[in-house]
């Protein structure tokens, strides 16, 4: 039991605090992604909100430098997802097996394609909690939705001139 308990006690080093030039940063991204996708929403009648944009601002605009916070990785993660949850939705089934399958699937292919991003793993929880089996959910949340805060990343994240994000496309 003592090896065991050794061994999740942690023992690295917390990271050093940001700088405050990262914190605004930050903050403005995070605030400036959800407020223009729920504008959209509002303006168009697009539905374009779901809950892990949340996840994903915090990523594209905390940890721009992450691989899970490049723009492959976002916009292919997320339709990925998307696409394994409407798929188990409407072929298998939304119970408790099929979260599972479907989040651990989703999980799968986002490692194999390369896209992994951790927001996206609830995404087929999103569209299985809610019924949601569209494929119209493909396009509009997902992908507009992944695009337009890439696009703001662009801004944010090239901010002052010692900047250069995204580290890579594809």
């Amino acid at each position: 039991m003592r090896f065991l308990f050794s061994r999740i006690q942690g023992g690295g080093v917390l990271p050093p605090r940001p700088h405050s030039k990262q914190v605004l940063l930050s903050f403005l991204g995070g605030t400036i992604g959800i407020m223009v996708i729920a504008y959209l929403t509002q303006q168009f009648g697009l539905p374009l909100m779901m809950a892990p944009f949340g996840a994903t601002c915090a990523l594209l605009f905390a940890a721009p430098d992450s691989p899970l916070a490049q723009p492959r990785s976002v916009i292919g993660g997320h339709f990925i997802a998307s696409l394994v949850g409407v798929v188990i939705a409407k072929y298998v089934g939304a119970g408790p097996l099929e979260m599972g399958l479907a989040v651990g699937l989703a999980i799968a292919l986002m490692h194999i394609s390369r896209t992994l991003h951790a927001p996206a793993g609830a995404d087929p929880l999103v569209i299985l909690l809610a019924g949601e089996a569209s494929w119209s959910y493909l396009f509009v949340p997902a992908l507009l939705g992944s695009i337009v805060l890439v696009v703001i990343a662009l801004v944010i994240n090239n901010l002052g001139h010692q900047k250069a994000w995204p580290k890579y496309w594809y």
